[in-house]
């Protein structure tokens, strides 16, 4: 037991009182909070973008235009370019935001959109902001410039102190992906804001996959924008931050014209020049995939700890998906069936349905508590007869220079895109991992895209890499994991986590037997 002197105990006790006080429960009362509504589609259809998108929809009644935005630089280009085309509304909604090369220019470029009058709402968990208080306080000083934290903390340094004190909110998040242009243009996925997202840095690239849409399904997002503007979840940043001046926001301004004119953001500057995208889209001459696309999204409540019956997106997605007759094929870098996901998928193979999963390796996962909660599922996937295959993590000189944009994206990365194709008929892009926390924990989002077109695009992209880029996971004649290593003509077996040390696959193990599934 520890000795502590008996004069020091009451001071203990009260400083941990104070923490559990002012952490936790005292967030403000949002009776000045202001309201806000999307740009209504006739007046959205003024813009130069809704003039542009409005002959292309009438020409596909019913159907939103799709792209899928394989490259990072590309989902990078599109983001900054639509916001430079912005005429009257942006609605931008993130997990993470970080301060570094991309997250400043694409600050800059909403600062610079608000300067020409256009009206930004920019909404943040409070969980991936790390470093942003100053510049966010000061960015909302400006008259067109407005951010929301969503879950936010009151404690802001240390902030770990809130964290600690309210795990239970720390531990419900909004995962949601969106940028939304004049109620007209959008780009959703799973991609975060930050370098390694966008491949800039010298972190890993997390292969990811976005869309861009426009047509109805637009309108669908700006309404579910709307609900989570307004939600019980989203705060004002002026009664969460310290308040900031004209001052500050000048600081802000001077810190992206230097970052801007670095030559670190040379690769992102030229991608916006030689981007020929905006153009092609204003002149109605961007390559789109016309389809009948569904907004899915949890109900922000969901946070709180309500679950509305009919406001989950797994049940939104079961529905619009249906169950697959033939074919599924599914891409999660966070990928934890729990027993009963074994159990379906075991039923589709049954009924002749073949399923196929790429997740990431354990030397290619930057999360080793959750490979953790996927390794114990490993064998008895296999033994119901789903094909595995485990992202590998390799340089970007190891592979032809031709795979780097394709939709399992850069080679040498981190698997993060979420998506996945049923029957060669049917795909989803979103937010969305196959795991317990984005069907019971966090929000998610994603749009649910009935094309044969994108869909048969999607399965053959996996047909090719997996091949290359990944190793396939399989029984051996006794019935233990083996892992094939394909490279060219040659194949290597591996009999344990390819790439792993010892410690870390020993770190795992001892992951898996901790009863915390249901928050991984």
């Amino acid at each position: 037991m520890l000795n502590w002197p008996r004069r020091r105990f009451p001071g203990v006790v009260t400083i941990l009182a104070t923490l559990l006080t002012i952490s936790g429960c005292a967030l403000p009362p949002m009776t000045d909070r202001n309201e806000s509504r999307a740009i209504p589609a006739d007046q959205a259809e003024n813009t130069r973008l809704g003039r542009a998108i409005t002959p292309l929809e009438q020409a596909h009644p019913g159907k939103s235009g799709v792209a899928l935005l394989q490259n990072a630089h590309d989902a990078f280009a599109a983001r900054a370019l639509l916001a430079e085309s912005a005429e009257a509304t942006l609605d931008v909604q993130y997990y993470i935001w970080q301060y570094d090369i991309t997250g400043t220019m694409l600050l800059d470029v909403l600062y610079r959109a608000a300067e020409r009058g256009v009206r930004v709402r920019l909404l943040l968990d409070d969980n991936g902001i790390s470093g942003l208080d100053d510049a966010l306080a000061a960015l909302n000083t400006h008259p067109n410039f407005e951010v929301r934290l969503f879950n936010p903390f009151v404690v802001r340094s240390p902030k770990w102190i809130g964290y600690i004190t309210s795990f239970q909110r720390l531990n419900h998040r909004m995962h949601n992906k969106s940028f939304t242009v004049d109620n007209q243009a959008a780009v959703i996925g799973g991609r975060n804001v930050a370098d390694e997202y966008f491949g800039a840095g010298q972190g890993a690239l997390f292969a990811d996959l976005d869309v861009l849409a426009i047509g109805p399904v637009v309108q669908e997002l700006s309404t579910d924008f709307d609900r989570y503007w307004s939600s019980a979840s989203a705060y004002p940043a002026a009664s969460i931050l310290d308040e900031a001046d004209e001052e500050d926001l000048a600081k802000v301004v001077e810190t992206a014209r230097t970052c801007n004119a670095s030559s670190e953001a040379s690769q992102y500057v030229c991608a916006i020049e030689q981007s020929a995208f905006l153009q092609d889209l204003l002149a109605g001459d961007l390559a789109l995939t016309w389809a009948p696309v569904s907004m899915i999204s949890d109900d922000p409540a969901k946070v709180l700890g309500k679950k509305p019956k009919k406001g989950l997106l797994s049940q939104q997605m079961a529905e619009a998906m249906g169950d697959p007759r033939h074919s599924l094929t599914l891409v999660s870098p966070y990928f934890i069936p729990t027993k009963t996901g074994v159990e379906m998928f075991r039923n589709l193979e049954r009924k002749g349905v073949e399923v196929r999963v790429l997740t990431n390796s354990l030397e290619a996962n930057d999360v080793a508590m959750v490979h953790a909660g996927y390794a114990k599922y490993r064998k008895p996937l296999l033994e119901a007869g789903v094909q595995l295959f485990e992202l590998r993590k390799l340089s970007a000189n190891s592979v032809e220079k031709g795979l780097q944009s394709s939709l399992m994206g850069s080679s040498s990365s981190s698997l993060h895109a979420k998506t996945f194709a049923i029957d060669g008929e049917s795909l989803f892009v979103g937010s969305f991992n196959f795991d317990p926390r984005s069907v019971h924990i966090n929000t998610e989002l994603g749009f649910v895209i009935e094309s044969p077109e994108l869909a048969q695009v999607m399965e053959d992209h996996f047909e090719e890499q997996v091949r290359i880029t990944a190793y396939e996971v399989v029984l051996d004649e006794k019935g233990d994991l083996e892992w094939i290593e394909r490279n060219g003509e040659e194949e290597i077996r591996h009999s344990h986590d390819p790439g792993s040390g010892l410690f870390k696959r020993m770190l795992v193990s001892i992951f898996s037997f901790l009863p915390i599934e249901g928050l991984l």
